[in-house]
């Protein structure tokens, strides 16, 4: 990470992904599941991938985009991480530090999300009001 620029949102995906690759291996090695574990590497890891995506946008809508993928997918790790602690593989305090943080991340998530769309709404509503004011002038 950048020493100069902080991204609590960036670490925390990647410190949640690096939880959920390790929970993955001790799932393949001591448990022997093999189905579940890959499932939730895949949707676990998903949102810090969409959120270094997210840097890169191309556009505010492209931005949200993403995100808004990133909240999918940490909403589907936490139905695995569920199933988990249900199934006997976790335990119900394994199940609730890593549910705490996909909890988290799913809060800055929706943050990033409303924040860009509040900043975009604020940019667009004067964009419109000239729109509709030159409208109105030709068509008057």
């Amino acid at each position: 990470m950048n020493s100069i620029t902080k991204d609590p949102l960036g670490e925390k995906t990647i410190d949640f992904a690096v939880r959920i690759i390790n929970l993955s291996k001790f799932l393949i090695s001591e448990k022997k599941e093999f189905i579940i574990s890959k499932q939730i590497v895949r949707s676990g890891t998903n949102p810090g991938a969409m959120v270094r995506e997210a840097k890169n946008a191309e556009s505010g809508l492209d931005f949200v985009h993403k995100l808004g993928i990133a909240q999918k997918e940490t909403g589907e790790t936490q139905y695995w991480l569920e199933i988990l602690m249900r199934t006997d593989y976790i335990s119900r305090t394994e199940y609730e530090s890593l549910f705490d943080d996909s909890t988290q991340i799913m809060k800055m998530l929706r943050s990033s999300i409303l924040t860009k769309k509040n900043n975009m709404g604020k940019r667009i509503i004067p964009i419109l009001v000239g729109i509709c004011g030159s409208a109105y002038y030709y068509l008057s």
